[in-house]
């Protein structure tokens, strides 16, 4: 559960940067944070946490 709360915040730095920096507009943040939120409720969310997870386990132990 950590790690997902360091990934949200991270990439909420992230995007608050690129929003800031004028690369990212509002309108296009909000609407991949919406397809974030409706892809979380698909069958694909198991597979993309359980991909996350090995990304940091395995970038942990290096």
């Amino acid at each position: 559960m950590a790690v997902s709360i360091s990934a949200v915040a991270l990439l909420g730095i992230v995007v608050f940067v690129l929003i800031r920096g004028g690369t990212v507009r509002l309108g296009s943040a909000l609407v991949c944070a919406g397809f974030g939120f409706f892809l979380a409720s698909t069958g694909a969310a198991p597979v993309i946490t359980g991909a996350i997870s090995a990304v940091t386990g395995w970038t942990a132990s290096i």
